[in-house]
């Protein structure tokens, strides 16, 4: 005979199921030398700090890393700019980082230059599975040294190749325990594209949320993007 529900449920304690929430020990785990990394936030904004400390404290040198800037000397990105574990960045301007400026002139750290909107696109594009974009952007310029030259239609395009990263670190405002992140205002900057587009996605959030709690039009990047959260 089937079983039939009369009680109300028994309340649910949050911590009893962590789901994607790691521990920072966890994270730091994650962090080894000649990763591509993929660092959300611009302009000193919401930065994912605590996310920074980690792959500071993890001793991960030889780094990629895909920013829309440098961030600072010693500020954001540019605490592992300061650190001397960046051998290369792609990014959209290195110019409030002075210290980025100089390892690029002297080749202590090699750095391609992107225009922003192309950059962002090669981000997405590595979210959804894509090769790459076309674009007139940089055409005839520093921008199309060693890349393809597309011509559809007898119109002329650069193809800008998707960028993927081993890691993506971002900052979400609310996240759910199973990975769902809502973001406010500008704190919004690149996270959640940048979350999309590696093959570990981390986020740190301001507020650890239950399911059901960021409601399903609040959700601007679904948990199936992230694998774990520092909350």
């Amino acid at each position: 005979m089937a079983q039939t529900f009369t009680g109300t449920r028994p309340n649910h304690d949050r911590r009893d199921d962590w789901g994607k929430v790691r521990s920072r020990e966890e994270i730091v785990a994650q962090f080894r030398d000649g990763q591509t990394i993929a660092i959300g936030g611009q302009a000193g904004v919401n930065y994912p700090w605590r996310l920074i400390d980690c792959i500071l404290e993890s001793g991960a040198k030889h780094l990629t890393v895909y920013s829309i800037d440098a961030g600072d000397p010693d500020y954001g990105p540019g605490r592992l700019v300061h650190a001397g574990r960046v051998d290369r960045m792609i990014t959209t301007h290195i110019g409030t980082n002075p210290e980025a400026s100089e390892r690029m002139l002297d080749g202590r750290m090699a750095v391609e230059l992107a225009p922003m909107g192309s950059f962002m696109e090669r981000i997405r594009c590595g979210g959804a599975g894509l090769g790459g974009v076309l674009t007139k952007t940089g055409l005839g310029t520093v921008v199309q040294e060693g890349k393809q030259v597309i011509t559809v239609k007898g119109e002329r395009y650069l193809l800008e190749e998707a960028l993927y990263a081993d890691v993506a670190i971002t900052r979400a405002r609310r996240a759910d325990v199973i990975g769902n992140l809502a973001y406010r205002g500008t704190g919004t900057a690149s996270h959640p594209i940048i979350a999309t587009s590696a093959a570990l996605s981390i986020v740190e959030c301001d507020l650890l949320c239950d399911v059901s709690e960021i409601a399903p039009d609040e959700v601007r990047v679904p948990g199936i993007y992230i694998d774990m959260i520092l909350a």
